[in-house]
C-alpha cells in the first residue's frame, strides 16, 4: 500500500465495547443507522449487500462469513457506513490486517473516512493490530473525534505500555471541547498507576467526583489500583469501603492493594469477607506473604488453595528469589516441573534471575534448554531473563548471540544487555551500544542507560569532559533527572583527573547531600587524588549518615599512609578498635558440579 494511504487508517470496536456496551445488537443497528447511516447515504448504496452485512454481524464473526462479506464487496456492492464499520470490527476480531487494509482503501475512495463510527473503526483497527503510529496519524487527520475516538487511543497507548504518551492524550482531550467520561478517567488512572503518579491520580479523582462518575464500579476499581500502586493502600480500602456496588474486580484490587504494601492481615481479611474468592484472589495473598511474611505460609496455603495455577508456584520461586534463596528457590522450580504445572515465561524469568544471582551457568543452561522447550525463549520477557544470566555469569559472547537473536527487543532488554558489557568491562561496546540504541525508533535511553554509560566512561577512562557530555545529553535532550549513581559515577570521574574540588558543590547543586551513596564517592574520589581535606569532610558525612562504617576507616587509614601522617594512622585504627569496626572478610562463588561454593579470600 502507499505510503500516504497508509497514513490515513484505522477507528472503531471501542465504539461497542464503551458507549454501547450495554445495548442489544438490534439497538446496536438502530443507533448507528440513525445516527450515521442516516447523515451518510451514499446515491448508489446496495440494500442486499448491507442487510446480509447486518444479519452476519449479529452472529458470529465467522471467517467464512467473512471471506463472503468480501466476495460481495468485491462485485461492486455498495455498502454503507454501518456495513463499513461491522465489516471492519470483524477483521478486527479475527486479525486480518490485509482485508483491513483493503476496508481501509475503500473508505478512502468512498469518502466514508469523514464519518465518524467508520474512522473510529478503523482506529480502533490499527490500535488493535498494534500500529499506534497509523492510529495517531488517521486521529490527527479528523475533523472531529468523538470521546469513544479519544479512548480507543488512549486505551490504546496504555495497554502497549506507552503510559506519558496516554496521559498526554488525555490532557488533550481535557482541554477540547468535549467531555471525558468514565472509561478515559479509567484508562488515564491506569497509566498513572504504572507510572506512579500519585498527584495527578489525585487531581483526576477531584475531577471524578466533580462529574459525578465515581459510583460508576469501573473508575472505582481503577481508584483502588492506582492508590495500591503507589503505595496508598489505606487510600484503596477507603474507595472500596465507600463503593456501594463491588464486583470480583473490585474485591481482588483491594486484596492486592493491601497484600502488596505489606498489609498482610487486612488482605487476609479481605479474602475471607470476599462472597466466592477465585485464584487471583488467592495469588493476590500468596504473593503477598512470600513478599513480605513467612514464605513457609505461603507455601503452605499454595498446598491448600483450591485451584493453583502457574501464577501461584510463581509468586513462591519470586518470594525465594527476593530474599536471595535461590537453592530453594530452585528446588521448587523442580517440583513444579515433576506437578507438571504449566510453566509461563514469568517462571522462567524469575528463576533465571535466582540463577543469575548466583552465578550458577549450568543450572543456566538447563532452564535455557527448558525455554525452548516451551518455546518462550525469543520472548522478550524469558530472553531479556537469559541475556541477563549470561552477563551475570560471565558468557558475554552467549549473551551477544541471544540479544542478537531476540525478534523483539524493549529498552529493558538494551539495558539489560548494556549493563552485563559494562560488569563484565568492555566500556567499548557499552559506548558503541548506546549510539546504536540512540537509532532505534520508538525507544529512548532512559536514567538505567545513562548510569552504565557513565560508569563505562569512568572504567575506561574516558575524559571528564567527554563524560559531561553525556550528562547533558541525559538532562537536557532526553530530560532525565540526576540520580545519586549518576553523580557517583561523575565524582569518580573527578577524582581520575585529580581534581575535585567542583564535587562538594554539584552534590549540593543536585540535592543529594542526604545520600551517603554520593558521600562515599567523594571520598573514594578524594583518596584517588591524594585530596586530604575533601577525604576529612566526605567521611564525616558518611558516618554521620550511615553511622560507623569500615569502608570510611580503611580508606581514610589509607589516604594518611599514602601521606605518612602515621600518628593519624594510629588514629583510625584505634577508633576502629575501640568501636568494634572490622573489615569484611572478600567473598565470592563458584560452582563445583551443580553445586554453588562461596570460599573465603583470605
Amino acid at each position: 500500500m502507499d505510503a500516504k494511504l497508509y497514513q490515513k487508517f484505522i477507528n472503531f470496536e471501542l465504539v461497542k465495547k464503551y458507549s454501547i456496551q450495554q445495548l442489544t445488537k438490534k439497538q446496536q443497528a438502530c443507533l448507528f443507522f440513525s445516527k450515521s447511516i442516516s447523515t451518510t447515504t451514499k446515491p448508489h448504496q446496495d440494500d442486499t449487500f448491507n442487510s446480509k452485512i447486518i444479519f452476519t454481524s449479529n452472529g458470529l464473526n465467522s471467517e467464512i462469513d467473512l471471506l463472503k462479506d468480501f466476495q460481495i464487496l468485491n462485485s461492486g456492492s455498495k455498502p454503507n457506513a454501518y456495513s463499513l464499520v461491522q465489516l471492519t470490527r470483524s477483521c478486527t476480531n479475527l486479525s486480518w490486517f490485509s482485508h483491513g487494509e483493503q476496508l481501509h482503501c475503500y473508505i478512502l475512495k468512498s469518502g466514508y473516512v469523514t464519518n465518524v463510527f467508520v474512522t473510529t473503526a478503523l482506529v480502533n483497527f490499527y490500535v488493535k493490530s498494534q500500529l499506534l503510529h497509523y492510529a495517531q496519524q488517521l486521529f490527527d487527520e479528523m475533523t472531529e473525534p468523538n470521546v469513544v475516538t479519544w479512548n480507543t487511543l488512549i486505551s490504546g497507548y496504555v495497554r502497549s505500555g506507552q503510559f506519558t504518551t496516554a496521559l498526554n492524550l488525555f490532557i488533550q482531550l481535557e482541554r477540547s471541547e468535549l467531555c471525558s467520561d468514565s472509561y478515559s478517567f479509567s484508562a488515564a488512572l491506569s497509566a498513572c498507576g504504572s507510572l506512579g503518579l500519585v498527584q495527578l491520580g489525585k487531581l483526576i479523582h477531584s475531577k471524578i467526583v466533580k462529574f459525578g462518575v465515581e459510583c460508576s464500579i469501573v473508575v472505582s476499581n481503577s481508584l483502588i489500583g492506582i492508590y495500591g500502586k503507589c503505595g496508598l493502600a489505606e487510600e484503596s480500602t477507603r474507595v472500596f469501603n465507600n463503593m456501594m456496588e463491588k464486583d470480583t474486580i473490585s474485591w481482588n484490587s483491594v486484596i492486592a492493594a493491601n497484600a502488596r504494601n505489606s498489609r498482610l492481615e487486612q488482605a487476609f481479611d479481605f479474602l475471607h469477607q470476599m462472597p466466592e474468592p477465585d485464584t487471583v484472589s488467592y495469588n493476590e495473598v500468596i504473593s503477598g506473604v512470600a513478599q513480605f511474611g513467612n514464605i513457609d505460609d505461603a507455601v503452605d496455603m499454595l498446598s491448600r488453595m483450591p485451584t493453583p495455577n502457574s501464577s501461584s508456584w510463581n509468586s513462591i520461586i519470586t518470594g525465594y528469589v527476593n530474599r536471595g534463596r535461590a537453592k530453594e528457590a530452585l528446588r521448587f522450580f523442580q517440583n513444579m516441573h515433576m506437578s507438571n504445572i504449566l510453566m509461563d515465561q514469568f517462571t522462567f524469568s524469575s528463576i533465571l534471575s535466582g540463577v543469575a544471582n548466583i552465578a550458577a551457568i549450568t543450572w543456566g543452561s538447563l532452564i535455557h534448554c527448558c525455554t525452548v522447550k516451551y518455546a518462550v525463549n525469543e520472548t522478550v520477557v524469558v530472553g531479556t531473563a537469559l541475556v541477563d544470566m549470561y552477563s551475570k555469569c560471565g558468557q558475554m559472547k552467549e549473551a551477544e548471540i541471544l540479544f542478537g537473536s531476540l525478534p523483539e527487543k524493549n529498552l529493558i532488554t538494551w539495558n539489560t544487555i548494556i549493563s552485563g558489557q559494562a560488569h563484565n568491562g568492555n566500556s567499548d561496546e557499552v559506548i558503541r551500544l548506546f549510539e546504536q540504541l540512540k537509532s532505534v525508533k520508538d525507544l529512548l535511553p532512559d536514567g538505567i542507560t545513562f548510569v552504565n554509560v557513565l560508569a563505562a566512561c569512568w572504567h575506561n577512562k574516558i575524559s571528564l569532559e567527554a563524560a559531561n557530555e553525556y550528562f547533558e545529553l541525559m538532562v537536557e535532550e532526553y530530560g532525565i533527572c540526576p540520580m545519586p549513581e549518576h553523580c557517583s559515577s561523575m565524582i569518580k570521574l573527578m577524582g581520575q583527573e585529580g581534581d575535585v574540588s567542583k564535587a562538594e558543590k554539584m552534590i549540593y547543586e543536585l540535592g543529594f547531600e542526604k545520600c551517603g551513596l554520593v558521600w562515599k564517592a567523594l571520598l573514594g574520589a578524594s583518596v584517588t587524588c591524594g585530596d586530604i581535606e575533601i577525604a576529612e569532610v566526605a567521611a564525616a558525612k558518611v558516618i554521620e549518615l550511615e553511622g560507623d562504617n569500615e569502608f570510611v576507616y580503611v580508606l581514610m587509614s589509607n589516604m594518611y599512609a599514602l601521606h605518612r601522617k602515621w600518628i593519624d594512622v594510629g588514629g583510625m585504627r584505634k577508633q576502629m578498635k575501640e568501636k568494634g569496626v572490622r573489615k569484611e572478610t572478600g567473598r565470592s562463588w563458584i560452582e563445583v558440579e551443580n553445586s554453588t561454593l562461596t570460599p573465603s579470600i583470605m
